[in-house]
């Protein structure tokens, strides 16, 4: 949790790009902070998925301070901000010193976030990003490997794990260590803490591994060499490669149970409040692999196809899409782009609410699916 009292935009700008890095974005997208005033102070926040004239109207009545929204209120460079036209929205949140955070695709590639939501849904198990893969926010992983007199292994492998290595998934403190015996000569100059001038030094050693994100890199050194006993400590840094830790958009893999269509529909249903779906192919099929990808994201149906899932859940297909996908014999049920969405905003509420304990988090009523479905 963050500290008590009133909190500023910057410092809630701060704790979403540690939950939701703005790295994850795709290139095309506009996150972060897009409107607003930085040192402004923060007592009431409202979710949305758009940032409406109905939604601002909401906020406004709330008393809202900042809005964090999943589609950027801002998509393209302006060249001007008026009060009327398709700018008005904007110039009003400025005129009301309402601020405005965005996430929409860091919230979609993010570990836990909306795709992995819809899977979720879905019973999809040990589920993996489909494409429009991007890097790392935290850079590179790199491994330490440090070779320590046997008796200074805990001091300074507590050193380096309170520095920031050794962290993997929801494991801290992850470290491995063999023994073996290490030999040196100082020379002159030297000012051994373990041995004489000009005699070869025998002494049991351990090779103490364990990762480190790029970010943490430099610290987790500093803190190694200072916890060390030897004046010249031998040690190698290794960048790793890790093909299997992609971040991209949309999820796919095996359901935990094979599931007939209407019994999914029912608990889309259930679970996103959607009122009608739109369904594409077979109807009557047993799936037994499935992929998702919130809102629009018809590029990535290539991939669904190519492989051989039984159903792929999404908010929108355009005509052509849903052809290819039924002339490949695959299911697609569309929610409606926003609908796909909105489900999430409960979890992202009971998120915020830990993590910015000194602040009211509110979900938008307003806010709302552009689309009235009607049976005619």
């Amino acid at each position: 949790m963050l500290c008590e009292g009133n909190m500023k935009v910057n410092e809630i700008e701060q704790a979403l790009g540690q939950m939701i890095p703005r790295g994850l974005a795709q290139s095309w997208d506009n996150v972060g902070l897009l409107v607003g005033d930085g040192d402004a102070e923060v007592k009431n926040v409202l979710l949305t998925i758009d940032t409406t004239a109905s939604v601002l109207e909401e906020a406004r009545r709330l008393k809202t301070d900042l809005i964090i929204s999943y589609h950027p209120v801002i998509w393209d460079g302006l060249k001007k901000v008026t009060a009327q036209g398709p700018t008005g929205v904007v110039y009003n949140l400025i005129k009301s010193g309402i601020s405005v955070y965005s996430i929409h695709t860091s919230f979609d590639v993010l570990e836990g976030g909306v795709n992995d939501g819809l899977a979720e849904i879905l019973g999809i198990k040990n589920a993996e990003p489909l494409g429009d893969f991007v890097a790392n926010p935290a850079g590179d992983t790199y491994k330490l490997a440090v070779f320590v007199p046997v008796e200074s292994l805990a001091k300074v492998a507590n050193a380096i794990f309170a520095a920031g290595a050794g962290n993997i998934g929801n494991y801290s403190h992850c470290g491995w260590s063999t023994e073996g015996t290490g030999t040196f000569l100082p020379l002159e100059g030297a000012n051994p803490a373990i041995g004489k001038k000009g005699e070869i030094e025998k002494v049991r050693e351990s090779r103490l591994e364990a990762v480190i994100p790029a970010n943490r890199l430099d610290d987790v050194i500093a803190a190694m060499k200072k916890a060390h006993p030897y004046e010249m400590p031998a040690y190698d840094v290794y960048r790793m490669h890790d093909p299997q830790g992609l971040f991209g958009l949309g999820r796919i893999g095996k359901l935990a149970e094979p599931m007939r269509i209407n019994k999914i529909i029912e608990q889309i249903k259930k679970h996103t409040e959607a009122k009608a779906v739109g369904l594409v192919g077979r109807k009557d099929r047993v799936v037994r692999t499935a992929a998702v990808c919130a809102g629009t994201c018809g590029e990535i149906l290539n991939k669904v196809i190519a492989a051989k899932a039984d159903l792929y859940l999404t908010g929108e297909l355009k005509h052509h899409q849903a052809i290819a996908a039924q002339e490949a014999g695959l299911t697609c049920i569309c929610l409606s782009h926003t609908v796909s969405e909105r489900f999430i905003l409960k979890k992202l509420a009971q998120q915020l609410k830990k993590s910015l304990d000194s602040v009211t988090i509110r979900i938008s009523k307003k806010d709302a699916d552009p689309f009235t479905w009607k049976n005619v």
